[in-house]
């Protein structure tokens, strides 16, 4: 029986040819519906895909430019605390040297009134060795003063010469050979303020 029917469904189709196309138009027109409704899906999916993409990227854009703008302030703050620093290290010197030279000053003002009463005393002296004395005693007060600032005489005459705190003026031949590279004498006495040269010995090396 079923057989049979289904040789009179395509005995009918084969007959009614117009009846065929019409049912191939009508599966043909729902495939296509249902392609573009796939196609309608796909494409709202994308979309919303795309509009949380944007969402992501800009709520990522606001980030950034927070912490730029808390480094910005950050930076302008440490700047500023910077610029202070170093305006109160700059004063703190110049007061500190000011400060030095005045206790420089102050140690050297007794000196200049020893010098002051001697230079008295000598303009109706007839006692040489008392000028001599009076001389010897000024000039020790004065080294001792500066040995309290760490002011210390380079040693030269006779010590190996040594560019690092003597300044050869000349060379002088000698015959000792004990004497070759070594200085023979002092034209003017170098210092050092610790372990700094504040001036180098002028001397004479002999060769």
């Amino acid at each position: 029986m079923e057989e049979n029917q289904e040789e009179n469904v395509k005995e009918k189709q084969v007959q009614n040819p117009e009846v065929n196309e019409e049912f191939q138009e009508s599966t043909d027109n729902l495939s296509g519906k249902e392609v573009q409704t796939d196609k309608n899906k796909k494409g709202f999916f994308s979309k919303k895909k795309d509009k949380e993409k944007v969402q992501d990227l800009e709520a990522e854009i606001e980030k950034l430019k927070a912490e730029k703008a808390e480094l910005n302030d950050r930076f302008l703050r440490m700047f500023s605390e910077f610029d202070n620093y170093k305006k109160r290290v700059n004063k703190e010197k110049l007061d500190l040297i000011s400060t030095a030279s005045e206790k420089v000053i102050v140690s050297l003002l007794p000196v200049i009134d020893d010098f002051e009463r001697a230079i008295a005393a000598n303009e109706k002296a007839d006692n040489v060795e008392s000028i001599k004395e009076g001389f010897n005693l000024i000039y020790n007060k004065l080294m001792q003063m500066m040995k309290r600032f760490d002011v210390e005489e380079i040693q030269a005459k006779g010590e190996d010469f040594n560019t690092d705190f003597h300044e050869a003026v000349t060379h002088f031949p000698v015959q000792n050979e004990e004497e070759k590279g070594k200085v023979i004498d002092v034209t003017e006495k170098g210092y050092k303020l610790k372990d700094k040269v504040i001036r180098f010995a002028k001397v004479v090396v002999g060769q």
